[in-house]
């Protein structure tokens, strides 16, 4: 398996896969009706960069980077990944999500955040969760599933970055009375 940088002409091929996981409306919060267009600006103008997945010429899915959010959030990333239905099982997610991992660690993000991730998507929790993903949140019924209805969605979370040590404040100097006096009047005389 390969995976590239997905060049402007690797849309069209990617196109009916996006349009298939968007309409079944079991993964992700995008319009079903939305139109090529709007689907590639979402997925390859938007983020940072978009990245394909193919074996022998055979494209098996996609994934974005981006930034989570501006200014003091901008050291968190959030990924998006579609895999084709014939690729399903075969480790292109797990591969995407590595391969991801590693792109936002030399993109300067310190931890990666999933916004929604619909909780009856059993097989990408499970997934995320054994890649070190933690869920730190649950919406509920954040999102209309097309076959259970209101389902909830959790927010998935991975720190990327060294284990950081806390700042240590210098001690504290402790002095008797007779002390302080004594440091107050040299201060005074010194002024």
């Amino acid at each position: 398996m390969q995976i590239r940088l997905m060049e402007p002409r690797d849309f069209a091929a990617f196109w009916p896969v996006f349009r298939e996981v968007v309409a079944a409306r079991e993964t992700y919060a995008f319009d079903p009706d939305m139109d090529q267009e709007a689907a590639r600006r979402l997925w390859c103008e938007a983020p940072l960069e978009t990245w394909l997945a193919e074996e022998d010429g055979q494209l098996l899915g996609s994934y974005f980077l981006k930034a989570n959010a501006a200014g003091p959030g901008g050291h968190v990333g959030n990924c998006g990944y579609m895999v084709a239905p014939a690729a399903r099982g075969k480790g292109v997610a797990r591969a995407m999500c590595e391969h991801s991992q590693q792109r936002a660690r030399e993109r300067g993000f310190l931890a990666l955040q999933f916004n929604s991730v619909v909780a009856t998507n059993a097989a990408a929790v499970a997934l995320w969760q054994k890649l070190g993903f933690d869920v730190v949140g649950r919406l509920p019924r954040a999102y209309r599933h097309a076959a259970h209805g209101l389902v909830d969605c959790l927010v998935m979370y991975k720190w990327l970055g060294e284990a950081e040590k806390p700042a240590m404040p210098e001690p504290v100097k402790l002095i008797g009375r007779k002390n302080i006096e004594a440091t107050v009047s040299r201060r005074r005389k010194r002024d």
